[in-house]
């Protein structure tokens, strides 16, 4: 690069901006760092910076949320628009890290999730790139679901996503029978403009809003999620579970492994293949005699994973067995092509949404106890510090000895109970073997900086008519740590293997977080008392490892640990081996989990040919062709999923709330905004205290300290802090709920 910028001589001074960041060598950088190579006199710096502005403004340079200035490629600028309900808007363009922000006056009519061109404008504030809609590609949103309200001859229906932001206007013939409080699905058939609502025609009532099961019916509609199988995906699964998938292939039968010693439960024995529901076995590990369990929660019923272990020569010998789900799930198939559509299960407050169809998913492919099953097993040999020495990856036979559950095995091992130790007095040993085996490899975890979030979570049970009836404590304990550790390291020891074979494939990445954030996030624990290194490289995990340390056992110990989990990135699926941030890992997939997760099926498929030696230039070139798609997508369901169930969350506390209006709580502050405080209670519901509503003064808040202040008195309210509010409100229909302080102190 070459030349300096004499900003107050240089008529051309704009274009001699824009040709520099236009070099073949230049790289994003800082406003400091480009005044500094274009030799940028410090009296001139004030002028300079006006002359970036401009440039942007005028669409010429751009700005990252980084603050790092470059010029635009010249390719349309093309993403997803996602709405708000205030009226601006955000785009999601592929590639890029920063969403781009469309204020209200530049969406030109789009929707919520319509795919947009936009032109780049100027920077908005914390470094935020701004644009404006130029034209709308696509229509996101076809069908919406909401409330109708009749009116004398037309109607509206009022979307349940307040993204969407406007009524949609219904004429009286096309309301389809509905009534006022009907839950429709509405197609909309003109999108309106300025002054002039959407309109449409009701396709689906789906019951009355009253009704039981519709509120979280409305909420799986709302976001997409499929609830039916396709007639032609329900045939095969039937005709696989009849079957119990036909006999296994040839290239199945080409992944013979040699037989396996394996300790029966009386000793070690000589295991030869036998017969599992007809199949042909030959080429499977027999691993029937080997004494394994399933560990789930008291509901489970699609169990994919079980695991055995046991010691030999000062070594732990530890399996980790999961359903081969892809026996029976073949690539190309119209059962397929729905798992795929759909992309994981979904576990909501009343229902499951499964993946596959429930006789594959609760019927064959899960691990039952007493029955024959068949698994992908990776065998793993520890050393006394939890060191995986050696590993097997194979295609197996299993019969599951007992299914446990979390609380029975924690009741064992936590409290050395007599009813359950006797029950299952034959596995005791092995049981507390993998307690300890399960430190020991949680510890190794630890020395290499993984950052454990052990949030207090809670469980809605609903009554029989879909009700809220009580909020449960969930508590992780030693059987979910247990098995959560086991996984980790199979997945990680998958990873691992495939890495270095060079073979395609699906990692589970969880990218370091940005450093504006870390910054923000170390500002933030300064002003309570803790304190993080954050240099100019990146962040190691280790740092948040030892801030949520520090903040073990405190009051605000919950608050530290979900700001810090905020600040981070969120993991998503790749087709390269990027490492997990947050489990300090280089190498992780999602293995263990087939029956929920189409990523885990995805890669069996490619596990097994591999093992089988079918993974030659043309099947390699076929995985390499479809395995990024496949993550787009997979990463998009996971999201998908997860909204529906933060969504199903908030309805049902909401309406929880509903019975426990003047009530009296003690919270802790876990939100501060312009408009009041975010309180969260002890059972985990969180609600709004109105800055109107806070007693004895005018407040203000303060967005860098984060904290309301008093203008007279100087009372400062600040997260983290405890404070006795009384419930207000609630509405399950805006899933609000509003709180007023219990009494007249200030906090």
């Amino acid at each position: 690069m070459a030349g300096s910028l004499n900003v107050r001589l240089d008529e051309n001074r704009k274009e001699k901006i824009v040709a520099f960041l236009k070099e073949p060598s230049y790289v994003p950088m800082k406003e400091k760092e480009l005044a500094c190579l274009m030799q940028v006199s410090a009296e001139d710096r004030p002028e300079f910076r006006r002359l970036l502005q401009e440039l942007i403004l005028e669409g010429r340079i751009q700005i990252n949320r980084r603050g790092r200035y470059s010029v635009p490629d010249g390719k349309p600028v093309i993403g997803t628009f996602i709405g708000h309900p205030r009226g601006f808007g955000f785009v999601e363009v592929e590639g890029r890290k920063d969403d781009l922000y469309i204020p209200p006056a530049k969406t030109k009519g789009a929707f919520h999730q319509d795919t947009v061109e936009v032109r780049l404008l100027g920077g908005f504030p914390g470094g935020r790139q701004e644009a404006e809609v130029v034209r709308i590609l696509a229509r996101g949103m076809t069908g919406v679901v909401g409330t109708y309200q009749q009116n004398k001859s037309f109607g509206f229906v009022i979307p349940d996503n307040s993204r969407f932001g406007r009524d949609i206007f219904v004429p009286g013939e096309k309301a389809g029978g509905a009534v006022s409080g009907s839950k429709v699905i509405v197609e909309i058939t003109d999108y309106g403009g300025p002054g002039k609502s959407p309109e449409g025609r009701v396709a689906e009532i789906l019951g009355h809003a009253n009704d039981p099961g519709v509120d979280i019916l409305s909420i799986v509609k709302s976001c997409g999620i499929p609830d039916a199988f396709p007639p032609e995906a329900l045939s095969e699964a039937e005709r696989a579970a009849a079957g119990s998938g036909g006999n296994a292939s040839a290239p199945d039968r080409a992944a013979a492994a040699p037989e396996r010693e394996a300790p029966a439960a009386g000793g070690t024995a000589s295991v030869s293949p036998g017969a599992a529901a007809g199949e042909d076995l030959s080429f499977r590990l027999d691993l029937r005699e080997l004494p394994m369990v399933t560990i789930d929660g008291e509901d489970a019923k699609d169990l994919d994973d079980a695991v055995s272990l046991y010691r030999k020569d000062g070594q732990y010998h530890l399996g980790v067995h999961i359903a081969d789900v892809s026996h029976y799930v073949k690539e190309g198939s119209a059962l397929d092509a729905e798992a795929l559509r759909r992309g994981t299960s979904v576990y909501l407050a009343d229902r499951v949404i499964p993946m596959l169809p429930h006789m594959l998913s609760n019927g064959v492919c899960s691990l039952n106890a007493g029955e024959d099953r068949l698994a992908l097993s990776c065998l793993m040999t520890l050393n006394g510090r939890g060191e995986v020495t050696d590993y097997t990856i194979a295609p197996s036979v299993i019969r599951v000895k007992e299914r446990m559950t979390y609380t029975c095995v924690a009741a064992i091992l936590e409290k050395d109970d007599p009813e359950e130790s006797a029950r299952y007095e034959s596995l005791v040993p092995m049981l507390r073997d993998m307690a300890r085996l399960s430190g020991l490899i949680r510890e190794r975890r630890h020395r290499r900086g993984a950052v454990d979030f052990d949030f207090p979570e809670s469980r809605i049970r609903l009554d029989e008519n879909g009700r809220p009836a009580e909020i449960l404590p969930q508590q992780r304990n030693t059987a979910t740590r247990l098995i959560e550790d086991f996984m980790l390291l199979a997945n990680e020891t998958v990873a691992q293997h495939f890495y270095w074979l060079q073979t395609p494939f699906l990692y589970r990445t969880h990218e370091t977080p940005e450093q504006d954030k870390m910054r923000a996030l170390a500002a933030f624990v300064h002003g309570l008392g803790y304190s993080m290194k954050i240099g100019q490289e990146e962040i190691h995990p280790k740092e948040l490892q030892k801030l949520l340390e520090q903040a073990e056992g405190t009051p605000e110990e919950n608050l530290i640990g979900r700001l810090t989990l905020r600040s981070m990135k969120r993991a998503h699926y790749t087709t390269r081996c990027e490492g997990h941030f947050g489990l300090a890992s280089r190498f992780y997939c999602h293995f263990t989990s087939p029956i929920r997760r189409y990523p885990d099926l995805q890669i069996h498929r490619i596990i097994k040919e591999q093992l089988s030696g079918r993974l030659d230039e043309e099947r390699t070139a076929h995985y390499e062709s479809i395995l990024e798609d496949v993550a787009k997508q997979t990463s998009r369901t996971e999201r998908r999923a997860d909204e529906a169930e933060r969504e199903v969350r908030k309805l049902k506390m909401t309406e929880y709330m509903e019975q426990h209006i003047g009530e009296v709580y003690e919270g802790i502050i876990s939100g501060i905004t312009s408009w009041g405080l975010y309180v969260e209670l002890p059972n985990t519901v969180e609600g709004l205290l109105h800055v109107s509503a806070l007693p004895g003064d005018f407040f203000e808040y303060d967005e860098a300290a984060c904290e309301m202040r008093g203008t007279k008195t100087g009372v400062c309210y600040r997260m983290g802090g405890r404070i006795r509010v009384k419930v207000r409100f609630a509405d399950r229909f805006t899933r609000s709920i509003d709180f007023i302080p219990a009494d007249d102190e200030a906090g």
